[in-house]
């Protein structure tokens, strides 16, 4: 949109500032005039968005919400396997609203144009497909596929179909990471050498014990329809509400929450990939009948490219990090010159060049040496270096933070409706979605089997 392009290209042209409140303060101002125009761009009834949300837990209620933000988009039906969740859909969005238990008939009605998919993670790969195959534009929950052999899937059937399918990792249309990128770019921070990232959490909802309502049972769950592959597989209330902790419906931390911190690093950086790939992890602290990790690191190694240098990732999560609570997440990118520290839709860039001189003394083998030795060290050194050379340059910090009420997945929903509208690339498409998730559904494999994996991140399969 006009708006949001208007925007964008203010924060490009502003200088970023030493001074933070500086920098948030015309930001602030942007974002509320990019806002203005988004509620004052007049859409006709013939070209109105319809929408329909399959999956409506946590994710799927929030992006309905998010979406009916944005002129022209009109929520008009809900499918999800819970009878409650559709009862509560009518509360909060309208009696009219369409409800129904199987994805099926949302794909049938020919007057809904798009799908948001936030089912558990078993099924993102399968719904995807099949809107894409009835016409439908989607947008479909990160991490797109629930297996590392799913993912060509989607991407063909992408191709084949035209479809619009947009994954829903906010990060590759934040602001933040705009501005990052561009003095990234510029060589604020030198060659990238490596990348730390982490999501720790220490809370019962952090660690995904969601609560389970009282009438959770198979009259009011369509338990058989959950189930995908084994069918026979009892009812039970904690996999159906807390899927996120089972492998048969999520994909631990990894596929939840590294996904995250791909996306952004390789939004960043335009890397396709890792090419080695290992884990390890633990069930540490939430032993509730969960059968993935509830702390895993992993070493990625992303080769160099024409678009990067070669560079290390380093990914943690700990669900039961002691005082430490950074839901939004850390992630640094260290590079010969300085170093980006991000939090959610905020960084600051502390730059410090080497100084040409390498110094003597100290923690040196220097006064191991001989007096004599000594000075004809300094008078060699003082010859060739001068004062300024000896001197570590420390340039003044650059730091933007977004204003204050900015959601990224706002303007992720509105790049997404703004490809239905007119046809435009997505900024996040399948390859780009399966490009981060991969490695960290690979992550699960090396976790599992004990072992590195290989990755070719060109082709996007195992090697």
């Amino acid at each position: 949109m006009s708006g949001r392009r208007k925007f964008l290209q203010q924060l490009g042209a502003t200088a970023i500032m030493a001074s933070a409140s500086s920098l948030r303060g015309i930001a602030a101002d942007d974002y509320t005039e990019h806002r203005l125009l988004l509620a004052e761009n007049k859409i006709s009834s013939t070209d109105r968005i319809r929408v329909a949300c399959i999956g409506m837990g946590i994710m799927g209620m929030r992006n309905v919400k998010t979406i009916l933000q944005i002129p022209g988009v009109e929520f008009v039906a809900a499918c999800d396997l819970y009878k409650g969740r559709l009862e509560r859909s009518k509360e909060l969005f309208g009696n009219t609203i369409f409800i129904t238990q199987d994805y099926h008939e949302i794909l049938l009605r020919k007057d809904i144009d798009a799908v948001i998919v936030a089912t558990s993670d078993q099924w993102h790969d399968q719904i995807s497909i099949d809107a894409m195959k009835a016409g439908k534009a989607v947008y479909c929950e990160k991490p797109v596929v629930h297996q590392l052999n799913q993912g060509w899937a989607v991407i063909e059937t992408q191709r084949k179909t035209g479809a619009v399918l947009q994954v829903g990792s906010q990060r590759v249309s934040s602001i933040a990471y705009a501005k990052a990128k561009e003095l990234y770019q510029a060589g604020e921070i030198g060659e990238l050498n490596c990348i730390e990232a982490s999501f720790d959490r220490h809370t019962a909802m952090g660690a995904w014990q969601y609560t389970i309502p009282t009438d959770a049972n198979e009259n009011r769950i369509a338990w058989k329809k959950y189930l995908r592959g084994n069918t026979t597989t009892p009812f039970d209330e904690n996999r159906f509400f807390r899927w996120r902790n089972y492998k048969e419906y999520g994909t631990g931390v990894a596929g939840d929450l590294f996904v995250h911190l791909l996306s952004g690093i390789h939004f960043l950086t335009n890397a396709k990939g890792p090419s080695r790939i290992f884990a390890t992890g633990a069930l540490s602290y939430w032993k509730d009948g969960r059968n993935v990790p509830d702390v895993m690191t992993s070493v990625m190694e992303y080769a160099a490219t024409n678009e990067h240098t070669a560079f290390q990732v380093l990914l943690k999560v700990n669900l039961a990090s002691g005082a430490e609570k950074t839901e939004a997440g850390k992630v640094k990118f260290y590079g010969t010159e300085g170093v980006i520290d991000f939090g959610w839709n905020d960084f600051v860039i502390r730059r410090n060049r080497f100084a040409k001189a390498p110094g003597y003394g100290g923690w040196d083998t220097f006064d191991t040496y001989t007096e004599e030795e000594q000075k004809k060290i300094k008078n060699r050194y003082h010859q060739r270096y001068s004062a300024e050379d000896q001197k570590m340059q420390q340039l003044p910090d650059l730091s933007f933070s977004a204003p204050d009420g900015y959601d990224d997945r706002l303007d992720h929903f509105i790049n997404f409706f703004n490809s239905v509208r007119n046809s435009l690339p997505v900024v996040e498409d399948a390859s780009f979605g399966f490009r981060a998730a991969a490695p960290c559904l690979a992550c699960n494999e090396s976790y599992f089997q004990k072992k590195e994996i290989r990755w070719d991140a060109e082709q996007m399969k195992l090697i």
